[in-house]
């Protein structure tokens, strides 16, 4: 079952890698922040971040820093002005991927870099399987509210819980389609490392390094805090790491 303390703590771990990779003190722009959790993490470590992310976003309700709205296309941000642009797990997300590294190029100060996390194909397996072992604890949930639920709403509103509980289970049964492309067969593909260095370089960046976070996830954070941070990383060396670590730098213009 999801749990935003348990996702805190996964990124807290993931941060952790991150940081060494940016130069100290350096001006850092992150995209789709989400709640700020990992821009807080940041400007708390000496950096100075500005955070963005979409209006409509499912995590604005529980923002820990600020945040700038945005329309998903021009970075609110004059050329040059940060010496890192950097993402975690958004980029999957993205429709128009040229158009957000184009801007990206535009913001970033000459020598700058931009850092993204993405999700491995080894989370996409995993996730797919691990859908089957939350559809038990989901039930439970639900189960539990029932009582509540039939007590407080109104027969439309139990219907679309109802709706709403169906369709979780479909999910954790059927997998669907994390990101914006194919499905969740063709996600082991396009959540490749080769599949990212060709989208890069086709957008304009150079890799400068590739490497796995280590640390070992799924989408239905199965087992969740129960399964502590260093086994899942001794987990990561045997069956993957959630999350795969990019950095780019745009390619020199002849």
């Amino acid at each position: 079952m999801f749990s935003l303390g348990f996702l805190h703590t996964l990124r807290d771990a993931e941060m952790a890698r991150v940081a060494q990779l940016l130069p100290a003190g350096a001006r850092v722009l992150e995209l789709g922040a989400g709640t700020g959790y990992q821009a807080k993490i940041l400007a708390e470590s000496g950096f100075r971040v500005t955070a963005i992310d979409l209006a409509g976003s499912t995590y604005a309700a529980d923002r820990v820093y600020p945040v700038i709205d945005y329309d998903g296309r021009q970075i609110p941000l004059p050329d040059g002005s940060v010496d890192v642009v950097f993402s975690s797990n958004v980029l999957e997300h993205v429709q128009d991927l040229a158009a957000l590294m184009q801007e990206t190029c535009r913001v970033l100060a000459p020598g700058g870099c931009a850092v993204h996390a993405l999700p491995s194909p080894a989370w996409r397996f995993w996730t797919s399987i691990a859908g089957w072992f939350d559809v038990v604890p989901l039930l439970w949930a639900q189960c539990r509210r029932l009582p509540a639920v039939l007590l407080s709403r109104s027969p439309g509103e139990l219907l679309r819980w109802a709706a709403a509980t169906a369709h979780g289970i479909g999910a954790r049964i059927l997998p669907v389609r994390h990101g914006e492309r194919g499905n969740a067969l063709s996600e082991l593909w396009t959540f490749s490392r080769r599949w990212w260095r060709r989208e890069f370089e086709r957008d304009g960046f150079e890799i400068v390094a590739i490497r796995p976070m280590g640390v070992f996830y799924t989408g239905f954070m199965v087992l969740g805090p129960r399964l502590s941070l260093p086994a899942r990383a001794r987990l990561a060396r045997v069956a993957g790491s959630g999350s795969t670590l990019y950095r780019l730098r745009p390619r020199a213009r002849s």
